[in-house]
């Protein structure tokens, strides 16, 4: 079953866009040609779209084969699919990756058991570990960190390219 994608970089040095691409391929099994346009959120960094249509876990494996890359800025979302639920991974140098699962509209919906993990730490934290708020537990649990870190890359990208690509087999 074929599910669709977009792969968004954020910022990526120019010596590194041919690797993502080769990786991307890799994972796609088709050759990758995407559109870089300079990034004005990080001035001497690239930035581009990729859409997509293959199999489901596709976004997972383009993060792994992206995340462990210095000096990169990423978003790679999922649709939902017949027993998979809507995904989102983001990347940051700063912060790694970050993944959820997502609404139709995009929003991050959180599992019950993560959200009783996060009451339960807010009201008794672990040893050594200082309290926190409930408020930050669930921060945490929205990627509201990354989505601070990411939020001027992605309005820098407004009206950007978009380019589709459907693996087959």
């Amino acid at each position: 079953m074929s599910v669709r994608g977009v792969l968004h970089v954020h910022s990526a040095p120019s010596a590194l866009c041919p690797h993502i691409e080769w990786a991307v391929a890799g994972i796609m099994g088709m050759p990758v040609n995407m559109s870089w346009a300079s990034q004005p959120a990080a001035p001497g960094t690239l930035r581009a779209e990729l859409s997509w249509t293959a199999r489901a876990g596709t976004s997972a494996a383009i993060t792994s084969a992206l995340a462990g890359w210095h000096k990169l800025r990423f978003e790679v979302t999922e649709e939902a699919s017949a027993g998979c639920d809507a995904v989102r991974y983001s990347h940051t140098p700063a912060r790694g990756t970050f993944s959820c699962v997502t609404s139709a509209t995009g929003d991050v919906l959180i599992p019950e058991d993560r959200l009783r993990a996060a009451i339960a730490r807010a009201a008794c934290p672990a040893p050594g570990r200082p309290a926190g708020s409930l408020e930050a537990e669930l921060a945490g649990l929205m990627g509201q960190a990354w989505d601070e870190e990411l939020e001027p890359f992605r309005c820098a990208a407004d009206g950007a390219p978009v380019r589709w690509l459907h693996a087959t087999g």
